[in-house]
């Protein structure tokens, strides 16, 4: 591979972040982009995601998916524009409120027309829960924003963005619960059950449909040794309604509103609020429907609730040695981090990667 004198990320020809510049070397900046760029590697070696997806039952798989399928075009293609952090304007129509920003929303820099948004959410392998146990059992901890919730239920709203597709999802959801203050558990909680049972059978009737929601890539240390595994670095993507998955590892039936179950619920909401009005108010569900637990996340899973959804070989070896992280971090660019996460500071205090 060539050498490239300034600093950069491997693939982004054209990007929202000036990779000469300090400023977009940050936590926040680095730990969007440069999963971007691992995607981007990956496919120019010919290394596909684990794609986690489901079956017309709802039934959770694991596939591959190419860097081309992922982003609805080559990773490498001369115009790819990689924007992050801005509003994904095909699914604006379907929600009133803040306008919510996504991620990582790739575009055609000719164009400039959206091509796919997704989240993506970098995480460390294992998490305290999964570093004691043996190696084939380390996992991570997910955390999801509500803007992801948000997401999810316009992918949805996509799907049935029609007269006939609404007429269909409006069976699909169900009688609506004669629920009179959606914002009192007491009165949602008997009503659980039937509310899962809708959000699966929308799942399964457009399961041939679904799409990437969002990217996360694992990296891998020596257990609880601030050390880069040999093999370090892979990619999972999860599916729309494969995300759905990480809400529904507890009971059906509840006495309180977890946060997963408290997801559950607002994508019921947000979807029957688009079959009447044909959007949903985002701001009022998440701040409505709150339960007494605060906003700042829509739900988290630790590594033991995510390995039985991740578990797979790839998981247990990752594909990408640490000695190819020079290959993605150009240009000295590890020498613009700030060291203020762990994968970062692994980065910076392991010069022998450059």
């Amino acid at each position: 591979m060539e050498q490239q004198s300034q600093p950069g990320l491997f693939g982004q020809k054209h990007a929202s972040r000036d990779y000469t510049q300090e400023k977009f070397w940050g936590k926040n900046q680095f730990n969007s982009s440069f999963p971007a760029s691992l995607v981007a590697y990956m496919s120019y070696k010919g290394i596909e995601p684990v794609y986690l997806c489901i079956d017309k039952n709802n039934k959770l798989l694991h596939k591959h998916i190419s860097g081309k399928e992922l982003f609805g075009i080559d990773p490498l293609a001369d115009n790819l524009y990689y924007n992050f952090e801005t509003n994904y304007v095909p699914y604006e129509k379907f929600y009133t409120g803040k306008r919510e920003h996504i991620d990582l929303v790739l575009t055609d820099y000719d164009t400039e027309q959206a091509i796919k948004g997704l989240e993506i959410k970098l995480t460390a392998l294992p998490d305290s829960t999964t570093d004691t146990l043996d190696e084939e059992h380390y996992s991570c901890e997910i955390v999801v924003r509500p803007s992801t919730i948000c997401y999810l239920a316009c992918s949805i709203c996509h799907h049935y963005d029609s007269p006939k597709g609404r007429d269909k999802l409006k069976k699909l959801l169900g009688n609506f619960p004669k629920i009179k203050h959606w914002d009192v558990a007491d009165e949602v909680v008997p009503f659980y059950p039937e509310i899962l049972t809708a959000i699966e059978n929308v799942a399964k009737d457009m399961y041939a449909h679904q799409a990437p929601l969002m990217i996360q890539p694992v990296w891998k240390t020596n257990g609880r040794k601030p050390q880069l595994a040999d093999n370090c670095l892979d990619v999972f993507v999860w599916s729309n309604l494969a995300a759905i998955h990480m809400c529904t590892q507890g009971e059906r039936e509840i006495v309180k509103i977890a946060r997963p179950n408290r997801s559950i619920i607002w994508i019921y909401k947000m979807l029957f609020d688009f079959y009447v009005y044909g959007h949903f108010d985002y701001d009022n569900t998440i701040n409505d429907l709150s339960y007494g637990t605060k906003n700042d996340k829509a739900f988290s899973i630790s590594g033991q609730v995510s390995w039985p959804l991740l578990h797979c070989p790839e998981l247990s070896r990752p594909r990408i040695r640490k000695d190819e992280i020079k290959n993605i971090i150009l240009g000295g660019g590890q020498n613009l981090l700030s060291p203020e996460r762990r994968f970062d500071a692994i980065i910076v205090n392991s010069p022998d990667l450059f």
